[in-house]
Parts: structure tokens; C-alpha cells; sequence
């Protein structure tokens, strides 16, 4: 099984080598590990997040795509949908099947078909969209109802400190 998955992973790498998508860059954290990738993701043009350089982690399990990868940014974002600890919750990378919480569609969830470039691609739309209705961060949801410039000051800080780690 690992074997597969790390064909696959091989394969999904080569191709965003040969033909990279706009809006983020991948590689892998350690030549020897091909379940390990450091991603950068650029903030997405008239978003907040606009002009900052966003760092994570994206680590995949033994069974992928039968499972999904997780993704923790290690640069600082503010944002409902991000974990204090830097960790990404949208739909696409919850456990296929059905939603204990019955808040997702299965069809929502992680599916084999998804790569690399689909699950950044969501990322990028998250931080274009933020969903504050299921929120990982309940104070950056709340912030972002309730007191809009407050939320905007403390992504201005995120995005001018990531363009210094740069």
C-alpha cells in the first residue's frame, strides 16, 4: 500500500514540477520522504491575505489517496478556518464518509480523486472565502462577523510577517 501511494505521490510532484499551478509552490521537506511536503501558499490576489507567503506542512498517511494528507501551516495565519496550532480543516480533508456531526455531505469529504494541486486549489479558496459557520478557530470566526477591521489588522500582521520569513 505504501508503495502505491508513494508512485503516486512520485508522480503528483513531478507533474507540479513540470507544469506549476499559480498560486503555490510544493516540494518536499526531506529528498527521503516522499509523505512530507513543504508548501508555500501566495495569498490570493484582492483577498486579505494578498501579498503574503504562507508555509505549511503537508503530511500524508501510509494509504493515500484512500486517505486524506493533513496540512498545518507553519507560517502564522488568522483565520476561521485554521486552528490556533496552524492545522487546515475544510471539508475536503475530513475522513471519507459520512459526518458524525451530520454538518458535511459525504460528497464534501476526502475522495481518492483529489491531488495535490485540487487540495491547494481549496486552500487558496478558503483564505479567499473564509466558512465561519463551522468555524476551527472560533475567535477568528467571531472576529471576522462581528468586528470586520479588527479580523483585517490581525491578517495585515500575518501577511507583512511572512513576507519578512520570505
Amino acid at each position: 500500500m505504501a508503495s502505491q501511494a508513494s508512485l503516486l505521490l512520485q508522480k503528483q510532484l513531478k507533474d507540479l514540477c513540470k507544469h506549476p499551478v499559480d498560486g503555490f509552490s510544493a516540494g518536499l521537506v526531506d529528498d527521503k520522504n516522499i509523505f512530507e511536503w513543504s508548501v508555500t501558499i501566495i495569498g490570493p490576489p484582492d483577498t486579505l491575505y494578498e501579498g503574503g507567503f504562507f508555509n505549511a506542512i503537508m503530511s500524508f498517511p501510509p494509504n493515500y489517496p484512500n486517505s486524506p494528507p493533513t496540512v498545518r501551516f507553519t507560517s502564522d495565519v488568522w483565520h476561521p478556518n485554521v486552528f490556533p496550532d496552524g492545522r487546515v480543516c475544510i471539508s475536503i480533508l475530513h475522513p471519507p464518509g459520512d459526518d458524525p456531526s451530520g454538518y458535511e455531505l459525504s460528497s464534501e469529504r476526502w475522495m481518492p480523486v483529489h491531488t495535490v494541486e485540487s487540495i491547494m486549489l481549496s486552500i487558496i479558496s478558503m483564505l479567499s472565502g473564509p466558512n465561519d459557520e463551522s468555524p476551527a478557530n472560533v475567535e477568528a470566526a467571531k472576529e471576522w462577523r462581528e468586528k470586520r477591521d479588527e479580523f483585517k489588522k490581525k491578517v495585515s500582521r500575518c501577511v507583512r510577517k511572512s513576507q519578512e520569513m520570505f
